[in-house]
């Protein structure tokens, strides 16, 4: 399932298919996208297709194994992967099955394409949402009815308006993230699905079907809501719905799988190198993750949906249904990939392509429907790899098979020939909407973009590398529209209501959050600018504060203060103790966090919080203290003006610490994470 990734924050890396391209260095047949020149050349009057048009290989068994042979192991190897395992279909037939590499390194398990299970993370919502739309064609559900309709607990009101199952499939639902306990260490520590989803239940920050937010705890919800109203438990409704009629009898959702298909799991890992297994991954929000499978298991699943719903006689879903499913729901800007029912848009190369990616810590997956090609592709592998190498080799390998069997000549666009007025508007700080605003928000916030404006008359958005590592260059091509240059994807802002920015997407990532403008104190460069200047002066106050304190003993002086005045000149330098502790506290926690994200995913992270909360009430007070001395200091004394002076920036730091600590919840008390 779609985890986040621990770099600087938590919010950005696991859903953006494309922000970790400088893990890998691309083959010679990768994709059409090239980086920028080191010296970047005047910016042209138009971006032109490439000069000759590329030729189309034959899709057959014999070609996929030449492409596949001479890249795949390359990529592994590149990449510190230690397997991986594939399945394309085309017109209602596997034409290439395929493992590579090893499913377990100790023993030298080779993986097999139609034997080797492996865990295709959030790929399993597919199965989730099909389950649903079963169900809608039996008239128990109504995609937009509210879902409280269905359950045995309430989602509480908000934005005066209830989440519906549509809002579900297309994530538009509002949840914040939910992270605490989404993975397991042990089979035997899960929850049953309500009591899970009661506990976990995290915060509505959107208004319904108003911005897209990738959320595990929203498709858990909807599998939840397949058990109540089938009758069956998840797993055997599953079992007995889907895999049964296209017989994948190498496919399961439960945890741990049935002995029989253990014994064929691949062993999952962090690198190749590292031969340490990562441990069978529980997932606790199973519809949102729990599947295993092979390669020909999940061809089977492809060829359904592309087949109307039906495959080799079992029928699954009715044609008109698999047909509402494949058709867009909700969209991030016009022209640019959106939502169907839980498949996403991924076109690229002049095609329609729907699908669904999925990670857990060591297997990352990726499956693509090409519609109007009918043609599927599915790919798994079972290590994260060298600076999580996998995202970028499974990005690299699916472009180039595009642009070897399906190449595409993208038109010409006119580059706007003064970009100057919008680069003015588009540039500063953006933050996914897929983030926790109630707890932890400050590690989100750490997580903005920065949209760059170069010499060249481009645009840079820093999220977006190319294979190099290098961010990408846009050139405007329209009014907010940006085209990356030597490619075909593009980049739009969208304003809201009052005409300002609101948001950016791209095509060149896949539609699963929206990169909304920070402003204000949120802004990233701000947030460190005037949080390293409180740390700064804190960390003076408290050092002039000790060294005063020694030269006054030393020579058996005192401060010339009422009681009033040394009182809160007391409380004062104990809240910017307080402040350092504070972020002395939030470091510890970050650091222990990436060092083992057990903590967070495993929901052992109360205690810590609690410390911390308390830490920060008490830091509020020592704030209030920082400025009522640094006001009284400037209007009566006592001291000098360079004395005075001090206190007044402390103040000023005060009041900057006070409204962080509002600001980034370091005392709410929430403990939902």
């Amino acid at each position: 399932m779609t985890k986040i990734k621990l770099v600087v924050a938590l919010a950005l890396a696991a859903t953006l298919a494309g922000s970790a391209y400088a893990a890998v260095t691309p083959p010679t047949t990768g994709p059409a996208t090239t980086p920028p020149a080191a010296t970047p050349a005047p910016a042209p009057v138009s971006i032109a297709p490439p000069a000759a048009k590329a030729v189309a290989h034959a899709l057959t068994a014999e070609d996929l194994h030449t492409f596949f042979d001479g890249m795949v192991p390359y990529a592994l190897h590149n990449g510190d992967i230690a397997g991986a395992t594939f399945a394309i279909v085309k017109d209602g037939h596997i034409i290439f099955a395929q493992g590579y590499g090893y499913a377990d390194l100790k023993s030298k398990k080779p993986v097999v394409a139609d034997q080797t299970l492996f865990r295709p993370g959030s790929i399993s919502k597919l199965f989730t949402w099909t389950s649903v739309m079963q169900l809608v064609e039996q008239h128990k559900l109504d995609l937009d009815a509210d879902v409280n309709t269905y359950l045995d607990f309430k989602i509480p009101e908000a934005f005066g308006k209830p989440i519906t199952l549509r809002n579900i499939m297309t994530h538009t639902a509002g949840f914040e993230e939910s992270i605490s306990e989404l993975f397991l260490q042990k089979p035997e520590q899960q929850y049953p699905l309500g009591e899970y989803l009661q506990k976990h239940m995290p915060e509505r920050i959107f208004p319904p079907g108003k911005v897209v937010a990738y959320s595990n705890y929203a498709t858990t919800l909807a599998g939840y809501i397949v058990q109540r109203v089938s009758g069956e438990d998840f797993n055997d409704y599953v079992a007995n719905h889907i895999f049964k009629p296209l017989g994948m009898s190498n496919s399961t959702f439960k945890q741990l799988p049935p002995p029989a298909l253990m014994k064929s799991m691949a062993t999952g890992y962090k690198q190749a190198s590292n031969p340490t297994p990562v441990p069978f991954e529980v997932v606790e929000a199973a519809p949102a993750g729990a599947l295993s499978s092979t390669a020909t298991d999940m061809a089977r699943f492809m060829m359904a949906h592309l087949n109307g719903g039906q495959y080799d006689g079992a029928r699954i879903l009715k044609p008109e249904t698999v047909k509402e499913m494949q058709t867009r729901n909700y969209t991030l800007a016009p022209g640019l990939n959106g939502f169907d029912l839980g498949f996403y848009e991924e076109s690229r190369n002049g095609h329609h392509i729907i699908g669904h990616a999925g990670d857990t810590e060591a297997f990352h997956s990726d499956l693509h429907l090409i519609l109007d090609a009918n043609t599927g592709f599915f790919m798994s592998l079972n290590s994260a790899g060298k600076e999580g190498a996998a995202e970028a080799v499974r990005v690299a390998i699916f472009r180039a098979f595009l642009d070897r069997y399906f190449p595409y000549t993208p038109p010409a666009e006119k580059t706007v020939a003064d970009p100057s007025k919008d680069d003015a508007r588009v540039v500063g700080y953006y933050i996914a909407s897929r983030r926790k605003d109630s707890a932890l928000a400050l590690l989100f916030q750490l997580g903005q973009t920065a949209v760059s404006e170069q010499p060249d008359k481009t645009i840079t958005v820093e999220m977006l590398k190319d294979f190099s590592g290098a961010p990408k260059r846009w050139r405007n091509v329209g009014p907010l529209t940006y085209r990356e240059a030597g490619g075909q994807a593009h980049l739009k802002f969208v304003t809201g209501d009052d005409g300002n920015i609101d948001y950016f997407t791209s095509d060149d990532f896949i539609p699963v959050e929206l990169l909304q403008r920070t402003h204000g104190l949120y802004q990233l460069n701000d947030l460190k600018r005037f949080g390293l200047s409180t740390i700064l002066v804190c960390a003076l106050t408290v050092a002039i504060w000790f060294g005063g304190w020694i030269a006054r003993r030393r020579f058996g002086r005192s401060l010339e203060m009422t009681d009033r005045q040394r009182r809160l000149r007391l409380g004062s330098r104990l809240g910017a103790m307080l402040y350092l502790a504070v972020v002395a506290g939030w470091v510890a926690l970050l650091t222990a966090i990436q060092a083992d994200e057990t903590l967070l995913l495993g929901g052992r992270l109360s205690p810590w919080l609690a410390a911390l909360y308390v830490l920060g009430a008490l830091a509020f007070l020592g704030g209030l203290a920082m400025i009522a001395n640094g006001v009284l200091r400037a209007l009566g004394g006592p001291g000098g003006w360079l004395a005075r002076a001090g206190d007044v920036v402390l103040a000023l730091a005060g009041l900057y610490g006070v409204w962080a600590i509002w600001a980034y919840g370091f005392a709410n008390f929430h403990f939902n994470i």
